[in-house]
Formats: C-alpha cells, structure tokens, sequence
C-alpha cells in the first residue's frame, strides 16, 4: 500500500494572518514562480521577516 506523505509548512504570525515562511530568499522566489505559473497568481515578491530568519511572499510585487 502506498503512503502519502504531505510537509505541512512552517508558519508565521504578521501582524494579524499566518505566513508561509521559506529558509532562503531563493526558496521563496521559487514558490512564488510556481503560485503565477500553476495557479495563475499575479506576480508575488519576496521579503525577510522582521521576526526570524525566514522569508515570506507578498501581494506587493518587489524587486
């Protein structure tokens, strides 16, 4: 019998809602390419956490 394994990613609070947070600005970058290409996002930006060592996505796009 097959087992599915599914991460259950590490979350957040900022301010009052729940990110996703990604170990590397790369990591974050990725997940927003795949958010525009698989799921029709408009384009994402990435920034650091001001509470950890972790990045989020934003609805902002940034540069």
């Amino acid at each position: 019998m097959k087992s599915s394994v599914y991460k259950v990613p590490k979350k957040c609070w900022v301010g009052d809602q729940q990110k996703i947070c990604y170990d590397s600005r790369e990591e974050a970058e990725a997940a927003a390419l795949v958010a525009e290409y698989d799921y029709g996002a408009p384009k994402l930006g990435v920034y650091k956490c001001e509470y950890g060592n972790h990045w989020h996505l934003s609805s902002q796009a940034r540069t």
